[in-house]
């Protein structure tokens, strides 16, 4: 099953994404100009193999909902993400802000 929600951070829409899968659940939250995801991300190889897509994206891990990935601080992130100032440590929703 997929659920899509918008989500406000600040004065900002963003939409929510959760995917249930068998014993998993994939959650994102995006704009037009990159994301946060859960632990499924895999940001090297965002890093190594698709540099040139130059993808702003951030990685929380242990999360199991949107509102926890919010919240989460950022386990690690892309190069593109931490020239834009998103750090790890930072949480989703700040990292977030630095994608508006």
């Amino acid at each position: 099953m997929i659920h899509m929600e918008p989500i406000q951070v600040g004065e900002h829409t963003f939409i929510g994404v959760e995917v249930k899968l068998p014993k998993t659940t994939l959650l994102t939250i995006s704009n037009s100009h990159g994301y946060i995801m859960c632990g499924a991300l895999d940001v090297g190889l965002l890093n190594e193999r698709l540099a040139d897509r130059k993808i702003l994206a951030a990685r929380a891990v242990g999360v199991k909902t949107l509102k926890e990935l919010l919240e989460a601080p950022m386990e690690s992130v892309t190069t593109e993400a931490e020239q834009l100032g998103i750090k790890p440590g930072m949480p989703g929703y700040e990292a977030l802000l630095k994608l508006v």
